[in-house]
């Protein structure tokens, strides 16, 4: 009997991900900032972005492994014009698609990132630009 194989993790289109990244610098400028760390692995995400109620032009600082890295591309294309309530839906939703318990028909491209669901020390890395969206869109805005 053969043996079945385990979906590669670092798949050459997860990996071709990170390379999006550079679409979405990191302004410091941004009127929104937030980061969020990993406890797990030290994957570190800082987001900015040019609202303080929604998503917009959203720009990201990435230190992270390839399944991290993929997380926040899919995250960048998908975010934009969302709020806080939209960010909160999302991460339960995600954290529900990483139990195993919905589909990877959340978010477009998601399934890439498939491989990763049994390695539970990844899940934090994949859950990361979410919450640090949720960080910039939840801290009280400067006066304008």
């Amino acid at each position: 009997m053969a043996a079945t194989r385990a979906p590669v993790l670092y798949s050459p289109e997860l990996l071709a991900l990170a390379v999006e990244l550079a679409d979405h610098p990191y302004d410091r400028e941004a009127i929104a900032q937030g980061n969020a760390r990993s406890r797990s692995c030290g994957s570190v995400i800082e987001l900015s972005s040019a609202q303080d109620d929604y998503l917009a032009k959203v720009g990201l600082k990435v230190t992270a492994c390839a399944v991290g890295q993929a997380s926040a591309a899919i995250f960048a294309r998908e975010a934009q014009g969302i709020n806080t309530d939209d960010v909160r839906g999302v991460l339960v939703s995600l954290s529900d698609w990483l139990e195993g318990d919905v589909p990877s028909t959340i978010l477009p491209r998601l399934q890439l990132l498939e491989p990763a669901r049994p390695h539970r020390g990844r899940h934090e890395a994949i859950l990361l630009p979410w919450r640090a969206a949720l960080d910039a869109l939840s801290k009280p805005s400067a006066p304008r």
